[in-house]
């Protein structure tokens, strides 16, 4: 692939040399392909980009004008999201949340590749990211709360997706996929994991320790229906 720039403008495009007498632009998926005869020099072609280059930048513009498409819907703090993907003239994939969408940027060349592997690490990082604030939030509000803390905690992603949290050896260690819930969830886990460094099992006590400090937690535990902590 080579570049071509010009002023603020910079064109991305694939040069083909073939058996043919024909020098050819076209843009495909946003992609720029030059088709040329193996004898054209570099030079050559740039000065056919720099003829053509405002129909090229209309052809890129025309293709980036193309809307999301929704691949599925994805849960952020107990909020639906539709995750819809696009495919711009962009070096490297990208995602950001917008209103009740995220969306999910990818390059034209990824169009017609498997594309589910990129989108899940984004979305891994995203989660990575709310993650680290969300879990220091609920953990500082559980400490105050209960004067009391853990050995120490770490945002660990589990070989178990459906394990949110445990504790073991006065350790917490959250699942960073726990802000898929609500914050009224996230807090329950995390005094849950707490309620754990007085009471290893689920005893009488234990369940007496969670009602006192939530008093509604077998309503906010109804969201959590499925998973492990």
């Amino acid at each position: 692939m080579s570049i071509f720039f010009n002023k603020n403008n910079v064109i991305t495009y694939t040069v083909n040399k073939m058996e043919t007498s024909n020098l050819s632009v076209c843009v495909q998926n946003g992609e720029v392909v030059i088709n040329a005869p193996w004898y054209v020099t570099n030079m050559q072609i740039q000065k056919v980009i720099e003829e053509k280059k405002k129909w090229i930048l209309n052809k890129i513009a025309e293709s980036e004008k193309e809307s999301f498409t929704k691949i599925q819907t994805v849960k952020v703090l107990g909020k639906n999201y539709d995750l819809a993907v696009k495919y711009k003239m962009v070096k490297i994939p990208s995602l950001s949340i917008d209103k009740n969408e995220i969306q999910v940027i990818l390059p034209h060349q990824f169009k017609n590749m498997g594309n589910a592997e990129i989108i899940t690490t984004l979305m891994d990082k995203m989660y990575d990211k709310i993650a680290e604030r969300e879990i220091e939030r609920a953990m500082e509000k559980t400490r105050i709360m209960l004067d009391m803390a853990p050995e120490d905690y770490e945002i660990l992603r589990m070989t178990n997706p459906f394990l949110l949290a445990k504790c073991e050896n006065k350790k917490i260690t959250i699942n960073p996929d726990i802000v898929m819930y609500s914050r009224d969830a996230i807090d329950y886990v995390i005094l849950h994991e707490f309620c754990h460094l007085k009471y290893k099992n689920h005893t009488k006590s234990f369940y007496n320790m969670l009602k006192t400090y939530m008093p509604n937690y077998e309503e906010i535990s109804k969201e959590l229906k499925g998973v492990a902590y």
